[in-house]
């Protein structure tokens, strides 16, 4: 008896065939241009990344976002801020993975959890340099061409244009504006 004389089939389809996620915390350091009194403020911005898979069991984030530190100087009579990019690459494990897969062509989709946050901005203990932490988490999808086996119902359900009812009501009739489609320009 063949694969065909059964009563399965297998369908090709694009499906998600790995996902991962993956938690990071950085630690940053930044070198303002004058000593540091205090920090008033720090801001992670104009975060931009992208996604590639790398080998089979991994996905790629490769990123930068930009640190913005708002600090006094000279015993707290001045204010400036400091501005630096940071660039980033984090390496993300497939956790669930299907070995069925038909080709090596796949999408990456790659979806930010947590944008890059500041979780503590600090002066570092030499005094001239502020420690920035930083958090990002990500999920990433690997979507390729997959099998799926399906059975077949032997009687075969036919699905009858009989079995719906186009038929329209009274109420239906009444509900209906015979000037819906009327020109505003009749002449």
């Amino acid at each position: 008896m063949s694969f065909l004389d059964q009563e399965y089939r297998e369908i090709i389809t694009k499906a998600v065939i790995g996902k991962g996620r993956r938690f990071v915390q950085d630690t940053n350091t930044v070198t303002p241009s004058h000593r540091p009194s205090s920090i008033l403020g720090c801001w992670v911005i104009n975060h931009i990344y992208n996604a590639k898979k790398k080998g089979n069991d991994v996905v790629e984030v490769s990123g930068s976002y930009d640190i913005n530190i708002w600090y006094s100087f000279n015993d707290n009579t001045k204010t400036e801020v400091v501005t630096e990019r940071v660039n980033y690459c984090d390496h993300v494990k497939l956790s669930v993975k299907d070995e069925q897969t038909i080709n090596d062509e796949v999408e990456v989709y790659a979806k930010v959890i947590q944008q890059p946050n500041c979780l503590e901005c600090k002066i570092a203990n030499q005094g001239h340099k502020i420690v920035v932490e930083v958090e990002r988490e990500f999920l990433v999808e690997v979507i390729g061409e997959t099998k799926v086996c399906v059975k077949v119902d032997p009687d075969g359900y036919v699905a009858d244009d009989d079995d719906w009812d186009f038929e329209l009501s009274d109420d239906e009739f009444d509900s209906i504006d015979p000037d819906f489609l009327a020109s505003d320009e009749e002449e």
